[in-house]
């Protein structure tokens, strides 16, 4: 499953969105806007827009890690707008029977989704 959203991202419903039946591995990760990257300027938020079809692009991510690993499910979820310091920008979570499967599947997703390019940020520095 993916999503694209404009509203909070909460941590406690995304437990339930996943499928879990033969599961006996769950992991979430959740990626948070940085107050202030290595050696640069301050930083208070981000704002994150969409530069084409993230849909298809995330759709392509998740299907690739299903492909590779024995899952029994992806979930990949994308916030656009301004967040603050803090504030989840991005989830990938997956379920498996096991946990290296999991852990390598949540990694490599995690990169795939760094280097998306229908997604733009563009940093908010301190007034």
């Amino acid at each position: 499953m993916i999503q694209v959203v404009e509203e909070p991202i909460h941590p406690g419903v995304i437990y339930d969105l996943l499928s879990k039946d033969r599961a006996g591995s769950v992991l979430l990760h959740y990626a948070v806007v940085k107050e202030t990257p290595h050696n640069q300027a301050a930083t208070t938020g981000v704002k994150y827009q969409r530069k084409g079809d993230m849909e298809e692009e995330m759709q392509a991510i998740a299907e690739h890690l299903q492909d590779k690993w024995e899952l029994d499910d992806v979930l990949l979820i994308r916030r656009l707008g301004c967040l603050k310091a803090g504030e989840i920008i991005s989830l990938i979570a997956a379920s498996s029977p096991n946990s290296a499967d999991v852990f390598a599947a949540c990694q490599h997703g995690i990169s795939h989704l760094k280097k998306m390019k229908t997604f733009c940020k563009v940093e908010i520095g301190a007034s």
